[in-house]
């Protein structure tokens, strides 16, 4: 048994909304950690597409890790990788010997980052896939669930068992949750560092304009190109985890998890899909209504230096070449204005702010195996 009945929250996002009120609302004591606690209500509510609802209310709601992390049994990050460093370095001070650390996407790599930070004995857990795909409807006070995963799968560090954590995850969230056997199948997946690149580069590399007369649809618009371009992708992918110590079972390849044959019917697949309705573009509106690309928005600064970009820095520790990836990231880089590959090396002057595995003393395969 892990004891759990008070639970930190680090972030205050629309993950960090919904997963709020489901733990409170299951008799979790819920500290929420967020940099706006001036804009939360003491309750919080999470409402889905068929009408069904669950409130909790909130213990703790603070800017100060002393205030929530300090008094929490575990905590549970739902903030972007960029702000993962940072937080668990600010909340280290408040981290005591067994407590649990976790994260709800490890795809962004939490678990060398916090390692580094909090050390080797560190009990760490994370998820493979974000329980929910949702939106904020009423900052601090409400949030939409869009779409439910139908299972969920948890990994954990020796010090964090996934057993336990799954079944206690299970009664939480209502939804089956699954141990994994190693850390990097939670980490290393082809969901949004592969699809939301492949997408963008798909859908804006062969225009010659950034400006639209109107907001894009991310998804319900997807095109052939995209789908062969995220097949290539994940065709790089596949082959990077065939060489580690991972149930290849759990990262099924992009076309078998989309129960797809081809280019064709995975784009119809994904058009179909109900939670990805209505999904667009970031962009900003422009003067005479017309419509920007912003490449300041997650897409970019969240799933090319801590996705896409992971990715890449686990190949060149293998010594395995990914010449559409490396394609996807120098056109994204040139987009935001960063450099991280120099032709497709990893030499580029921005890699620093990245959560790349070499940043945080891993260069071989064997030292990612064996985090």
């Amino acid at each position: 048994m892990l004891g759990i009945k008070s639970i930190c929250i680090c972030g205050g996002g629309s993950l960090g909304h919904v997963i709020a009120a489901r733990l409170s609302s299951k008799g979790y004591a819920v500290n929420l950690w967020t940099g706006h606690p001036g804009k939360w209500a003491p309750r919080i509510t999470a409402g889905d597409l068929n009408g069904k609802s669950f409130t909790g209310a909130l213990h703790a709601v603070s800017g100060r890790a002393e205030e929530t992390v300090a008094v929490s049994d575990a905590m549970l990050l739902c903030v972007p990788g960029f702000m993962t460093e940072q937080m668990l370095r600010q909340a280290r001070p408040c981290i005591r010997e067994g407590m649990l650390v976790g994260s709800v996407v490890c795809s962004n790599g939490f678990f060398w980052i916090a390692r580094h930070i909090l050390g080797a004995s560190a009990g760490l857990f994370g998820f493979q896939r974000v329980p929910y795909i949702c939106r904020i409807t009423d900052y601090g006070k409400s949030a939409m669930i869009k779409g439910y995963k139908s299972k969920l799968k948890i990994a954990g560090s020796p010090g964090a068992p996934a057993d336990a954590l799954a079944a206690m995850f299970t009664q939480a969230f209502d939804t089956p949750v699954y141990p994994l056997g190693h850390y990097l199948e939670a980490t290393l997946t082809n969901s949004n560092p592969l699809l939301h690149p492949a997408r963008i580069f798909g859908m804006l590399s062969r225009e010659t304009t950034d400006c639209f007369d109107r907001e894009l649809l991310f998804y319900e618009e997807w095109d052939d190109y995209s789908s062969d371009v995220l097949i290539r992708c994940d065709n790089e992918f596949q082959r990077i985890i065939e060489r580690l110590p991972v149930n290849r079972d759990e990262i099924p390849g992009i076309l078998d998890y989309y129960e797809s044959s081809g280019a064709a019917s995975l784009t119809r697949k994904i058009r179909s899909i109900a939670a990805f309705k209505g999904i667009r573009m970031g962009m900003t509106r422009q003067a005479g209504g017309m419509y920007r690309i912003d490449y300041s928005n997650r897409y970019f600064t969240e799933d090319i230096p801590f996705g896409l970009l992971i990715i890449k820095s686990v190949a060149v520790a293998m010594g395995e070449e990914t010449p559409c990836i490396d394609e996807v990231l120098l056109w994204m880089q040139g987009k935001m204005q960063k450099e991280y590959l120099t032709a497709s090396l990893l030499r580029g002057k921005d890699l620093p702010g990245s959560g790349i595995i070499q940043n945080f003393g891993i260069h071989t395969a064997g030292q990612l195996a064996s985090l």
